[in-house]
């Protein structure tokens, strides 16, 4: 919702400002100074600032500049007083949008604000469309996939991304749970600054205070200087714990006090050091279990599981398979100097037929090794263990279907030509595999 703020020295004026505004459907916030509304103002502010010229402190002249440096496009519209025209004048030079000279009128008032409202709402609409646009196609080659699932997953870091809420990433073990952990930086206000990633699961117990927090010089023998550890590290940035559900009890009774606190001490300091950071888990087991067998603290989840992402397996999103292997294959050969290796529809029947249990972290060990000549076989060279043949056929089948309809763009005559298929077969199949033609449409098309 579009936002007002309203400053004036005067209580008397900014009531009166205050109830003819909301009378008019409008959310209004008051200041009785420059200051108390720079607190309030981002350089996303969804709305206008309002300003009284002669004030105590900060006048409206100099709070213009800062808000000019904060966001050149934020409407701000001067009250002057009788005799202040000249210094409106300046202001209009300077980058205002409007000014109103006291004693003014509600109609005057509104007939200004909804014009300077009517102008922040195209200019915050078409903001929101560029990041969208940039994001949308980096995404897309971060996190490579045409399945539902995938595209699912893309919208759901897109819309967390810039909020500050923590978040719980669920998956199997090699589904890329750090890949979207990162995707949840990378397109966020905190991009500039630092991802730490932190495996609880590979730190011995009695060093995880140390490594979580630092420490000074002389805390515990063998501490020979100060260290910085890696939450305080992440300042500013976001702080990635993978297996967290493998966090010892006593450091996640430390962990829960520095998000409630938004503070730490360093092992062997009393000083308390202010951190900003967003915290991101990523667990394998139900963390809601594990409270239960109590292995994780109650509060501790409820804090990191403001927002939940789940990553489906590689074996519920098999479309997404060739692309992931062609993609891994090909940088595979690209890092070692060799000539990409082409995909024959043999080893697509056993790249779509295999469970795939370590997930993407296995399909791209098994592209590597194609790449390298060794076959997509495991660490012995052996071939993928693969399902049934008839799990194997419609699984291949599938994939024909949706190349067809991907070439084709979703037309169904070209599909059928294609495929050479009558169309009550072709609509069965693309039933029972769950394609929809929608899927396919080039841009634009209905």
């Amino acid at each position: 919702m579009q936002q007002i703020i309203f400053i004036d020295d005067e209580a008397s004026i900014r009531e009166a400002v205050e109830q003819w505004l909301e009378l008019s459907g409008l959310s209004v916030r008051t200041c009785a100074r420059a200051e108390e509304a720079l607190a309030l103002l981002s350089a996303d502010f969804p709305g206008v600032v309002v300003s009284d010229v002669r004030m105590p402190g900060m006048d409206g002249l100099a709070l213009l500049e800062r808000l000019r440096a904060l966001d050149a496009e934020l409407p701000v519209i001067m009250v002057t007083g009788h005799g202040d025209v000249p210094m409106a004048v300046s202001a209009m030079q300077q980058g205002a949008y409007d000014f109103i000279e006291k004693p003014f009128t509600p109609e005057r008032l509104l007939g200004t604000l909804q014009r300077a409202l009517d102008k922040r709402r195209l200019v915050c609409e078409n903001r929101a469309l560029r990041r969208q646009a940039a994001q949308q196609g980096s995404i897309e080659a971060s996190l490579l996939g045409i399945s539902p699932a995938i595209r699912e997953l893309r919208r759901q870091i897109l819309e967390l991304a810039d909020t500050s809420v923590n978040v719980l990433i669920r998956g199997e073990t090699g589904s890329g749970k750090e890949r979207v952990a990162r995707c949840l930086h990378d397109f966020s206000r905190r991009a500039g600054k630092a991802f730490v990633a932190l495996n609880c699961a590979a730190i011995p117990e009695q060093l995880f205070e140390s490594e979580l927090f630092g420490h000074e010089g002389g805390a515990f023998t063998g501490a020979q200087g100060k260290r910085i550890g890696r939450i305080e590290h992440a300042d500013g940035g976001t702080l990635f714990l993978d297996e967290v559900e493998s966090l010892p009890l006593a450091q996640q009774a430390k962990l829960l006090r520095v998000l409630q606190e938004k503070s730490l001490e360093r092992l062997g300091s009393n000083r308390s050091i202010a951190v900003d950071l967003r915290v991101i888990g990523a667990a394998k087991p139900d963390l809601a279990a594990e409270v239960r067998a109590g292995r994780f603290r109650e509060d501790l989840l409820y804090r990191l599981n403001v927002a939940e992402l789940h990553i489906p397996p590689l074996r519920e999103r098999r479309e997404d398979i060739p692309l992931l292997f062609e993609h891994f294959a090909r940088a595979a050969a690209e890092q070692h100097g060799r000539e990409p290796r082409p995909v024959g529809p043999d080893l697509l029947a056993q790249l779509l037929g295999h469970d795939w249990p370590g997930n993407v972290r296995e399909l791209a060990n098994a592209a590597e090794r194609h790449a390298l000549g060794l076959g997509a076989g495991g660490a012995a060279g052996a071939a993928l263990p693969a399902q049934s043949l008839a799990a194997q056929l419609e699984a291949f089948e599938a994939q024909c279907l949706r190349q067809a309809l991907q070439q084709c763009r979703g037309n169904i005559a070209e599909t059928m030509a294609l495929l050479q298929l009558p169309r009550r077969t072709l609509n069965e199949k693309m039933q029972r595999h769950g394609l929809n033609r929608s899927d396919f449409l080039a841009e634009g098309e209905a």
